[in-house]
């Protein structure tokens, strides 16, 4: 089976390649390496699509216009000129690996300076939008290392359930309350119960959490009835961004089973706004780390050698926490837990081959998360139910401050960098929440 065009490395990626938007060379996330696709409002105007450049966006509505773009390149930036890019989503690889080229050109040759620098907003002065409607979000478990720890929390002598490595494990989660990062994080309320009682009491959440994951943006979609073969899952697959999904530890205990997640989930999802492209990611791609020996084969419409060789993922992830009282004594954040995306035991191509094998259609615009991503040791925690052991060990701050869970006023941070020997980083951009108390 070909590679998918999505993977292949070309001019954009050349470590050498410069801009002459200053602050975009050197820069932790934007490089013109990288040219993530997002929505924005300029000040006084309304929302339309746009490139990150360093601390500067594109405008795509006003290059459109421009006469600077043919074929591909210009289809792609009509369809994003509008308030979502789910049209340029639904286009596929081909128009968006030709607007990223084209886009490259006239970022990196000064040339044309003068007729694109017009286009360019300050980001700072930019209002951030979700990059898509969002039709369907739905949350994997492909994160093993934080399975079998929370798994060991409840069943210490059977942390992993059986089904855990034969099937990506997932559930359908709430569109409607996902939200673009700097959104506010209101406590919910619903019921929980304390292990010595046996009624449950109503009230506001007091075990609030973290979840550190990456989400997944679905670009061309499938037919209701017709699965996406994993072969071809790549070509559905827009980019990546970052995901946290706001847990309330104490409404989840009482309310999962028998069916999973309900209230405990469905208050807010926060992504970072920009979609990093497959195309972006083509340095980035590593093989998928091997299996423990004795673990069972995939069934054949979960396996496939290209996604085995380049389905891994060469991304740092990092969160940080920073509470009301260190932001008053201006003190830096505390870092939680750091640790590699490639600590997942199912590849994203798997979530997708998985998800449509029943027949269920993805649109563009999907929203996939890939559950918590932890790592094998507490440095890389992917959550504070597992950092603090479900609440018995705190986290102590800089401040002297306990944290077992999430409190009123805290932010918190995740952040993400591609890193490959011989390539320009690139990253995310924040995904960013604080707890308020209205």
């Amino acid at each position: 089976m070909t590679e998918p065009k999505t993977l292949a490395i070309d001019e954009t990626h050349d470590p050498a390649l410069g801009s002459w938007v200053a602050s975009a060379n050197g820069h932790p996330d934007f490089p013109i390496q990288n040219l993530p696709l997002g929505v924005f409002s300029p000040p006084g105007k309304g929302p339309r699509g746009g490139i990150a450049i360093g601390d500067m966006i594109l405008d795509l509505a006003a290059l459109a216009m421009s006469g600077l773009l043919n074929g591909e390149a210009r289809i792609a930036a009509q369809t994003a000129a509008g308030q979502a890019l789910n049209p340029l989503l639904a286009l596929g690889a081909g128009p968006r690996r030709a607007l990223r080229r084209e886009v490259s050109r006239l970022l990196s040759d000064s040339a044309h300076r003068v007729a694109v620098q017009p286009m360019l907003y300050d980001a700072a002065q930019a209002t951030l939008q979700l990059p898509a409607r969002i039709g369907d979000y739905s949350d994997f478990y492909v994160g093993i290392h934080h399975a079998t720890n929370v798994g060991r929390l409840f069943r210490p002598d059977n942390p992993l359930l059986p089904n855990y490595k034969h099937v990506p494990i997932g559930y359908h989660g709430r569109a409607s309350s996902v939200a673009v990062s700097g959104a506010k994080v209101r406590r919910p309320s619903g019921q929980r119960r304390a292990p010595d009682r046996d009624e449950p009491l109503f009230g506001r959440s007091g075990r609030l959490d973290y979840e550190l994951e990456l989400g997944v943006w679905i670009g061309r979609g499938n037919i209701l009835g017709e699965p996406i073969a994993i072969g071809s899952a790549a070509d559905h697959i827009a980019g990546l961004t970052l995901l946290n999904d706001w847990s309330a530890r104490d409404f989840q205990a009482w309310e999962y089973q028998p069916l999973g997640p309900f209230l405990a989930k469905n208050f807010l999802t926060t992504v970072s706004p920009w979609i990093v492209t497959a195309e972006a990611l083509a340095p980035f791609r590593v093989a998928q780390p091997p299996r423990p020996e004795g673990d069972p084969d995939p069934l054949p419409y979960l396996w496939d050698a290209n996604d085995q060789a380049t389905g891994g993922i060469a991304a740092r992830l990092e969160v940080t926490i920073a509470s009301q009282r260190m932001r008053n004594e201006r003190l830096a954040p505390h870092r939680l837990s750091s640790g590699s995306a490639t600590h997942m035991y199912w590849t994203i191509a798997q979530m997708v081959a998985h998800h449509s094998v029943g027949g269920c259609n993805l649109n563009p615009g999907d929203l996939l998360g890939t559950g918590t991503i932890s790592g094998p040791d507490r440095a890389s925690f992917g959550s504070l139910l597992e950092l603090t052991a479900g609440g018995r060990d705190p986290v102590i701050l800089p401040t002297g401050e306990e944290r077992r869970f999430i409190e009123d006023g805290d932010e918190i941070v995740i952040a993400g960098r591609f890193e490959a020997k011989g390539f320009v980083p690139i990253g995310f951009g924040p995904c960013r929440g604080i707890v308020v108390t209205d």
